[in-house]
């Protein structure tokens, strides 16, 4: 079942929501004023409006259940579309940012009034902040003790950390073409200008490199937090009829879906009712500790003193 956070996605709808107010404002302060860099604001926030469009997809389609071709869910769709984000912003948002840069660099064109350019830019800061602040509550409230970077780094979860490097590379843009704008107007020098719109896209291919980075990860299968990972072995090992517990494996299937293999050694006198009941009781001790933890296989290991027998594998 999606956590309530997947089933509201409170940073990505508000992404959406500001990004395509920035754009509209940014693709008219351009018309009119002419500034390159601000056409590549405008292109970005559109870039950035259609990458939560595909987060959506990817939450939508990752609930789909389990099936005979999938037996494990759909979970990983959601770390598939937040690499194709990864790839159109790469693509389209730091090349066309790019190619506007080169392009004024080449035939510069003096700027119009740039009141235009700095109203938009105050709004766009607004609203890009506002979508920020809720991104960054978001993972923070995911990861309340560590530090943002290793937050980012450990969240398993794209519909936050995709915003938030979004979010942040929009903020830093704004920024770079405030001043492209104000030195290209103040010195009356419009390759300024082309040159903020160059910073923009490498800014944007930059933030494009560590989202592919990050996703790449999660796709190939990333595990479960270390530190919960040796709790879930120690939880299994307290148990009166283990003798031992072996490392457990794991594997993000989703956020909020992970895979746990577990090798256990029980007491030798057990019989086979007391077995299955070890088994269902240490399966609801984790599940009931980790919510996260969806999918239990315990292979039962008996072990006599005169030679080792492994009875068939407890799949649960």
């Amino acid at each position: 079942m999606a956590s309530s956070k997947q089933e509201r996605p409170i940073a990505v709808y508000g992404a959406i929501g500001a990004n395509l107010l920035v754009a509209i404002t940014k693709f008219v302060a351009a018309f009119f004023s002419g500034s390159s860099s601000m056409l590549s604001e405008g292109i970005h926030s559109v870039v950035d409006t259609g990458n939560q469009l595909l987060l959506l997809l990817g939450i939508r389609r990752a609930r789909k259940p389990s099936d005979k071709q999938h037996p494990f869910g759909y979970g990983q769709e959601l770390y598939f579309w937040s690499l194709i984000v990864a790839i159109l912003l790469f693509g389209l948002g730091g090349g066309m940012s790019v190619y506007e840069g080169v392009t004024h660099l080449t035939h510069p064109s003096a700027l119009e009034d740039p009141l235009w350019n700095y109203v938009v830019l105050g709004l766009a800061f607004l609203f890009e902040g506002t979508s920020f602040t809720i991104a960054f509550r978001e993972l923070r409230a995911e990861r309340r003790d560590e530090p943002i970077w290793r937050a980012i780094r450990n969240s398993k979860d794209p519909t936050t950390f995709v915003v938030v490097f979004e979010d942040s590379a929009a903020l830093l843009g704004l920024v770079t073409a405030f001043i492209g704008v104000f030195l290209s107007h103040r010195l009356s020098n419009p390759r300024i200008d082309g040159v903020a719109s160059l910073i923009i896209g490498l800014l944007l291919a930059t933030v494009a490199v560590l989202l592919a980075y990050e996703s790449r990860g999660l796709l190939l299968g990333e595990s479960f937090d270390p530190e919960k990972v040796e709790a879930i072995r120690q939880l299994v090992e307290a148990d009166e009829q283990v003798v031992r517990a072996g490392r457990p494996l794991t594997m993000h299937l989703g956020p909020e879906d992970v895979l746990l293999n577990l090798d256990v050694q029980f007491r030798t006198d057990l019989s086979n009712r007391e077995l299955a009941a070890a088994v269902d009781r240490l399966e609801k001790a984790i599940r009931q500790r980790y919510e996260e933890v969806k999918r239990i296989f315990i292979e039962v290991e008996v072990f006599t003193e005169a030679a080792t027998n492994v009875s068939p594998e407890n799949e649960r």
